[in-house]
């Protein structure tokens, strides 16, 4: 095909025919009254996952405002030592999983559209799903402060003090359950914006061409397909430890209390740069058009994205200086420390070449980015100076550390997200937000910040620990936690006064927003509707509206490529991953009450786990996965139209299978993120063999070789009978794909059985030691992937029942074999880990 790039020519030069716009915004319209909510559009969904963010962000301010109350003044009784515990747990908590990367994420959702070209993302009923599931969630959540029920173990829940022992009751469980929806809230936004930003790109949009913040969301997405599993995996653990007394952190049965801060931060400081990347992409969109002139360095700025993402997971040890490594340990990771902070600064000499370069507009995105600089590299030289070890001895768990954490996110985030508020409001309102206002609400955040957390470096260096909820009088902290409080109340001030000019100005803009106000050059300011622009463009620069000036014009006017619906549904194009030629169109869904549905009841199964109500928490967790199966029921609609006209002679089909699909993307993603938790579970296994190698059994006391046998005999032979299965359906034979599936299905969990029943006959169980929980939690973990590939084989074996599947409307089935022979290889590798490496070493 040829590059649509490569011609200057319109594809759509004639007068477009009447009542086609007209039956595009039809199609593109929210549902009326209570069926709104079960829009799913990215601009409706977008503005509200921003809005449930920010709702998060005040919640958790006002957790931080009670806790610098009760610090303001030396042996205060304002909030007892249980409530202070819960706030600064809570604030944690929030600010870093219920704000930081929801908020980020959700600029993605809401900007990635339009600034891409696309019609919305490739998966939009996933992208509601996440918020609902996420908000719903989280408010439940956070009223669990209301009922003494908040945890308390701190943000990082570090074991043995979270343990059933030293912390009973409910409070560490709604954190290590509560969180749940929001790790799947994550992992179901990285996979729609690692897909959509590969696929969904307006043609002639090359890898060269790609806006910075797209850079950004896609090594944003990638970061979490890798190190949110360590999470799900650490609090997975703990929890079993906490219910069924499975010892993985107590140490009198062989675990470590250092397993869970190992896996903990291999989550938790990747993290914090999961945080930053986005906001500097952020900034590298607001730097040009305020600067007037293209980006300096581009290529340097994606290398530096790409770097930083590479490199933070080399980090997490960083964290963990004064727990009694290895000395050949702390110089790497200290090492590594330093090194990170050289892409970051390529970020930063490039914004400010790009500022040297152009003519600046001193306007309100300015400020907060030239306030992000300013604290940013504030915190960024702190951080270098807790990588070195020494000094890190001395100021850990000190307000040194409070300060240098809040100079990093609070600076290397929310001043960010401030400027892209006043940036990108007149995109997605009618009214760009007050000047004037926007003024005072930076001096104000601005300078509440410093004056609240700039003393915390000498409050921390004078000595004063974190998370102590009073201090006796006379220790030289009296006055500089007086200041910091004032200081946080300013904060507060500039964020009241942010909202009150939000409630004068923000309307949502369904038809015509307030236009490309700061003549910027990327395609989110095209003119825009529900439907983003009327026709999508062909891209041959960056920053296609300042290079070319009809553009806008002409997508308004349908001469670019599908310029109305060509089959009467939703629809968007899918583009090559690299040089983004058209390959298909894909049909989109409509709105549906399924994934609100599925989405309420997801987050209800884990809080009613939560409480230990399981019958009914299985209840919901059945109706979730029931909804979501009838939502994606309605999304392979094969074959249904013959190949269309887009514009410019080029036809495409309207449905494609493996790796053309999306959804195969979607499900090598999800295998990406299954392999992750299982590499953690297996680094898990042999670091507690490694510190406890005496609670591992000797040869003699191994099960039985036969039982590993015939479990990997039954293992792969269910990976065979799918495949048969593939090649029955080559040749439409309905019955035998479904008999092959089935046979699948008793196989497989016929390897389970087999494997846990060879375990179990030895005596060996998993209460008794580390060795027989990470035994049995590598058996649970292939028997939840069983359960997941046996559900995904039994909803295409009704596919196939409905007469919705044959040779050519396969995806559903080629999903489920992806999916199935990655359960198989992970299925087999557990079991060399258990039975075979051990053999070879005891």
């Amino acid at each position: 095909m040829t590059d649509p790039a490569a011609t200057s020519a319109l594809p759509n030069s004639l007068p477009r025919p009447p009542g086609e716009l007209e039956q595009l915004k039809k199609l593109w319209d929210p549902p009326p009254g209570l069926r709104f909510l079960t829009i799913i559009n990215n601009n409706y969904i977008g503005v509200f996952y921003v809005g449930a963010a920010f709702l998060f962000f005040v919640l958790a301010g006002i957790l931080a405002l009670l806790m610098r109350t009760q610090l303001a003044v030396p042996e205060n009784d304002f909030v007892s030592p249980n409530l202070y515990n819960q706030l600064f747990t809570m604030h944690g908590t929030m600010m870093m999983f219920l704000f930081a990367v929801p908020a980020v994420e959700a600029m993605g959702v809401l900007l990635l559209p339009n600034m891409l070209g696309a019609r919305d993302l490739p998966f939009p009923r996933l992208s509601a799903y996440a918020f609902w599931a996420y908000f719903v969630g989280g408010l439940i959540f956070f009223c669990s402060l209301f009922f003494d029920l908040a945890p308390r173990g701190g943000w990082f829940m570090n074991p043995p003090l979270t343990s059933a022992t030293y912390s009973p009751g409910l409070n560490e469980d709604f954190w290590l359950l509560g969180i749940g929806f929001i790790e799947i809230s994550a992992i179901a936004g990285a996979i729609e914006i690692v897909v959509g930003v590969l696929r969904t790109r307006a043609p002639g949009m090359t890898l060269d061409r790609i806006p910075i913040f797209a850079w950004a969301m896609l090594v944003f997405a990638v970061m979490i397909i890798f190190a949110f599993p360590a999470v799900i995996l650490a609090t997975t653990l703990l929890e079993l430890e906490r219910a069924f007394g499975w010892p993985f952190f107590a140490a009198e049965k062989g675990g470590d209390p250092l397993l869970w801060q190992h896996l903990f931060w291999f989550f938790g400081h990747p993290e914090v740069y999961i945080i930053f990347l986005p906001a500097a992409g952020m900034v590298s969109m607001i730097v040009p058009t305020m600067a007037r002139t293209p980006l300096v360095g581009y290529r340097l700025v994606v290398f530096a994205l790409v770097g930083t993402g590479f490199l933070s997971f080399g980090l997490w040890v960083h964290h963990m200086f004064a727990t009694g490594i290895p000395q050949l340990s702390l110089s790497f990771f200290s090492a590594a420390s330093m090194a990170v902070a050289i892409p970051s600064a390529i970020q930063i000499f490039v914004w400010i070449a790009t500022f040297a370069t152009g003519k600046v507009q001193v306007k309100t995105p300015t400020l907060f980015v030239l306030g992000f600089l300013a604290t940013f590299v504030l915190g960024g030289l702190t951080g270098v100076m807790v990588a070195v070890v020494p000094f890190d001895w001395q100021a850990h768990d000190t307000y040194f550390i409070v300060a240098h954490l809040h100079y990093v996110l609070f600076g290397g985030m929310v001043f960010p997200l401030f400027a892209a508020f006043y940036y990108w409001m007149p995109y997605c309102s009618r009214h760009a937000l007050s000047e004037r206002i926007g003024c005072w609400v930076f001096g104000l955040i601005f300078t509440g910040f410093n004056v609240a957390f700039f003393p915390m470096h000498i409050t921390g260096l004078a000595g004063m620990p974190r998370r102590v909820y009073t201090y006796q009088a006379g220790l030289g902290w009296d006055t500089l936690n007086l200041v910091s409080t004032f200081g946080a109340f300013m904060i507060a001030a500039g964020v009241a006064l942010f909202l009150f000019d939000l409630a004068r100005k923000f309307r949502m803009a369904s038809a015509e927003n307030a236009g490309n106000v700061w003549n910027a050059g990327t395609l989110e300011w095209l003119p825009n509707g529900n439907y983003s622009s009327r026709s999508i463009p062909i891209v041959t620069s960056r920053d296609p509206l300042w290079e070319q000036p009809n553009l806008a014009d002409d997508v308004e006017a349908g001469r670019y490529y599908l310029p109305g619906s060509a089959t009467g549904r939703r629809e968007t194009i899918i583009t090559s991953p690299l040089d983004a030629r058209p390959q298909w169109l894909l049909q989109m869904p409509m709105p549906a009450w399924s994934p609100i549905l599925a989405a309420v009841f997801t987050a209800a199964f884990f809080m009613l786990l939560t409480v230990k109500w399981v019958a009914v928490a299985m209840v919901c967790g059945v109706i979730a996965i029931g909804s979501i199966i009838v939502w994606l029921w309605e999304t392979d609609p094969g074959y249904s139209h013959a190949p269309v006209d887009i514009g410019g002679g080029i036809r495409l089909p309207v449905y494609a299978t493996g790796p053309s699909s999306q959804s195969w993307w979607a499900m090598v993603i999800l295998i990406l993120v299954t392999g992750s938790v299982f590499a953690c579970l297996v680094f898990s296994y042999l670091y507690l063999w490694t510190v406890s190698p005496d609670v591992w059994p000797q040869a003699d006391a191994l099960p039985s070789p036969i039982f590993a046998l015939i479990a990997a005999v039954l293992t792969a032979a269910s990976s065979g009978a799918v495949a048969y299965a593939s090649r029955s359906l080559k040749h439409n034979a309905a019955w035998p794909v479904r008999i092959a599936l089935g046979a699948a299905i008793v196989l497989i969990v016929g390897a389970v059985a087999v494997d846990g029943y060879g375990q179990w006959q030895t005596g060996l169980r998993p209460s008794e030691s580390a060795y027989g929980a990470a035994v049995y939690m590598t058996i649970s973990l292939q028997g939840f992937l069983a359960a997941v590939v046996c559900t995904m084989a039994l909803y295409t074996i009704a596919r196939s029942a409905a007469g919705l599947l044959d040779s050519e409307r396969r995806s559903t089935f080629d999903n489920t074999m992806l999916y199935w022979h990655y359960a198989v290889v992970q299925g087999l590798l557990g079991l060399a880990l258990v039975h075979g490496v051990v053999r070879l070493i005891v």
